[in-house]
C-alpha cells in the first residue's frame, strides 16, 4: 500500500480514531532505538529572529520579492 492510498484511508477516520492512530505511531517511534527523542527538562537552543536586529527587515524584503 502506498502512502497516498494510506492517507486516503486515514482521512476517512473519525477524529477519535485519528488521535488513537497518532498515539500508536508516537509510541512506536518512542520505542525505536535509532531515534533520539527530546529529553525531558533539557533546554534546547533554537535560532530565532528575536534579538537579531535587521533580520525582520530581511524577512520582509524576501516576502515582498516573492509577491
Amino acid at each position: 500500500m502506498t502512502l497516498t492510498e494510506l492517507l486516503r484511508c486515514i482521512q476517512q477516520l473519525s477524529p477519535q480514531e485519528k488521535l488513537k492512530l497518532i498515539r500508536i505511531l508516537a509510541e512506536e517511534l518512542d520505542t525505536k532505538e535509532d531515534i533520539s527523542p527530546l529529553e525531558p527538562y533539557k533546554t534546547y537552543n533554537l535560532p530565532t529572529p528575536y534579538d537579531n536586529f535587521g533580520v525582520g527587515e530581511l524577512i520582509m524584503q524576501a516576502m515582498e520579492q516573492t509577491q
